[in-house]
Parts: C-alpha cells; sequence; structure tokens
C-alpha cells in the first residue's frame, strides 16, 4: 500500500484492474463516495476508505455475492449492528453462497459427464464409418 492519501479514478482504474466505467457505476449505487473536486464536480478523488471499500467490494464479486448484499454488508460496519452485526450477517450470506457454489459445481460435474458421453458416442461413431 502507498503512503499516499488520495487517488484519482485513472490510479484506482489501474492498482485495482478495473474500467473507470466500475468504478463510476460502483459510486453511482452509492458503494464508493469520493470527493468530487473542480467546476461541477468533474475530478474524482479516491481516499483510503474507498480503497478499502473498492477491495471489499471486489472480494465479494469474486465469490459471488450480488451488488446490493456486497453493499449491505461493508455498510453494516459503519451503522448499527456494527462490526459483530456485519460478521454474523456475512456468516449467513457466506453458507447460503457456498450452497449455491456446490450446487452450480455439481451441474458442472454432471455437465462434463454428458459432454465426455457425448464425446465418445461421436468417436464411436466416426470409428464406425471408417
Amino acid at each position: 500500500m502507498t503512503s499516499q492519501d488520495s487517488w484519482t479514478i485513472a490510479e484506482m482504474a489501474d492498482d485495482f484492474e478495473v474500467t473507470h466505467r466500475a468504478l463510476r457505476h460502483y459510486e453511482h449505487l452509492g458503494l464508493l463516495s469520493p470527493e468530487r473536486i473542480g467546476g461541477g464536480g468533474a475530478v474524482r478523488r479516491y481516499r483510503r476508505r474507498d480503497r478499502t471499500r473498492l477491495a471489499l467490494i471486489l472480494r465479494g464479486r469474486r465469490l459471488g455475492f450480488p451488488l446490493e448484499e456486497i453493499g449491505t454488508i461493508i455498510d453494516m460496519y459503519d451503522e448499527q449492528p456494527g462490526e459483530t452485526g456485519q460478521l454474523q450477517y456475512l456468516l449467513s450470506q457466506i453458507g447460503d453462497r457456498r450452497a449455491d457454489l456446490q450446487r452450480r459445481a455439481a451441474d458442472i460435474r454432471k455437465s462434463l459427464a454428458e459432454l465426455d458421453e457425448l464425446e465418445e458416442r461421436c468417436r464411436r461413431d466416426l470409428r464406425r464409418r471408417h
């Protein structure tokens, strides 16, 4: 982590390997709140809080959480019921997410088995024709 106090949208995008559009979208949803500087607030300056929130947003996305849930979880830290409530809520969401991923993994295994079977049938049919 750098010792900077603020970052531009370009620096944030580069540091986190996201697009400017993604950052603006997260801002629109209220997940990030950069300081707006200049005439009409055209220049965005992101603070440490935004960097922390963006890291949490991206981790949540990698784990498959919807942005609405990510926002709820992140916001709980600053509001009631605070960190304890945030952790309890997150634990319940982890269980739901794990169950969903396990269902998806089973579906993928089933699809792969079906593809293996189809591939073998195709190869058998080709061998019979030659």
